[in-house]
């Protein structure tokens, strides 16, 4: 999905630099085998930003918008927006499947990232979703926003409460409070710098294990993105 009406950020040379060599290794990362260039420089690049991408994998055990074991060979993260169609068509079709196949072994870990890119609704339910988390309801409210129809009924406040009372949080008042709250928009920041910082210009946009990977792409895709991460991390030593 275009990302033509997220917020103007002013960044840094030394971010835009790094923003640039993203878009590098996500070209090279979901470009065909055939395509994709095989120079010692570009190679070179890849895997150095590919270590920095690794990195940003929180592994916190604390984290209620994560799935999956902390200590898992891979981690998946991805930046979605609860309007967009195409993370929508992920969340339906792709990440049960995951869950199913890798998560449920223990092989992989996803992390969400919250990264509203088409205007207030989109905020707004990104604020619901991780309000609903404190409750532990947000894969509920996760399932529900993303549910066939759900977009094209909107995210206004009551809708965001009915979402909340579909998903069965407990506490509606509790989160009323907390999706208007400071930590609410203080965490939607920190994912949303994240995103900007790394180059993400559109939803939904995943890391594997620090490989980029664009867009709602087959399943296979996916599992062939998990599968080479786990043989490096095989390789690497790591369970």
């Amino acid at each position: 999905m275009s990302a033509s009406s997220r917020k103007p950020l002013l960044i840094s040379a030394g971010v835009a630099v790094a923003a640039v060599a993203l878009g590098l290794v996500s070209w090279q990362a979901t470009a065909p085998e055939a395509k994709r260039p095989d120079t010692s420089a570009s190679s070179s690049a890849a895997s150095e930003t590919s270590a920095e991408l690794k990195a940003l994998a929180r592994r916190d055990a604390g984290d209620k918008l994560a799935v999956g074991r902390v200590d898992a060979p891979v981690v998946l993260i991805q930046y979605s927006d609860f309007r967009c169609g195409y993370c929508a068509k992920f969340a339906r079709a792709t990440e049960p499947e995951l869950v199913k196949k890798y998560v449920e072994d223990g092989t992989l870990r996803i992390e969400w990232r919250n990264f509203p890119i088409f205007g207030a609704e989109s905020e707004a339910a990104a604020k619901a979703a991780w309000a609903a988390g404190l409750q532990d309801r947000f894969s509920a409210f996760h399932e529900a926003a993303y549910a066939e129809g759900a977009k094209e009924k909107g995210f206004g406040p009551e809708r965001l409460i009915e979402l909340a009372r579909e998903a069965g949080v407990p506490d509606l008042e509790r989160f009323k409070a907390d999706m208007a709250g400071e930590a609410a928009a203080a965490a939607l920041k920190k994912d949303q710098e994240e995103g900007y910082r790394i180059g993400v210009q559109s939803t939904p946009s995943f890391l594997v294990n620090g490989r980029p990977l664009a867009g709602a792409q087959p399943l296979e895709a996916f599992t062939a993105a998990i599968d080479r991460a786990k043989a490096a991390a095989k390789a690497e030593g790591r369970p």
